[in-house]
């Protein structure tokens, strides 16, 4: 490929894109979850404070957004690293879930 071709795709991927605009979108979606993981601190914290136990859940649903940010930067990319991290984040979320539903299954009253 030469470079004339290279600029064409280039142009031919990004048309009808704003490149700010992308820029904004991924500082808004890294923004959030930091506010996300901060919140879920504050509650989890709160929850074993007064006595409520732990929420594992409430980390699943936080993780399992990094964990899907990865898979998609996975499939688009095709890195190693984000492989590494999306499987991580994937069976971290999955352990997480497992004792959250282990511990209703636990305490619940009907069962």
């Amino acid at each position: 490929m030469d470079k004339e071709e290279i600029l064409e795709k280039s142009r031919a991927e990004n048309r009808n894109k704003d490149i700010y605009e992308q820029e904004v979108l991924k500082q808004a979606s890294t923004s959030a979850v930091v506010v996300m993981m901060v919140l879920a601190t504050i509650f989890f914290a709160a929850q074993i404070f007064v006595g409520g136990g732990t929420n594992w859940g409430l980390w699943a649903v936080v993780f399992s957004a990094n964990m899907t940010t990865f898979w998609v930067k996975y499939i688009r990319l095709h890195r190693k690293h984000e492989l590494v991290m999306a499987i991580s984040y994937t069976i971290l979320v999955f352990a997480l879930s497992g004792g959250h539903i282990y511990n209703l299954v636990a305490s619940s009253t009907i069962l």
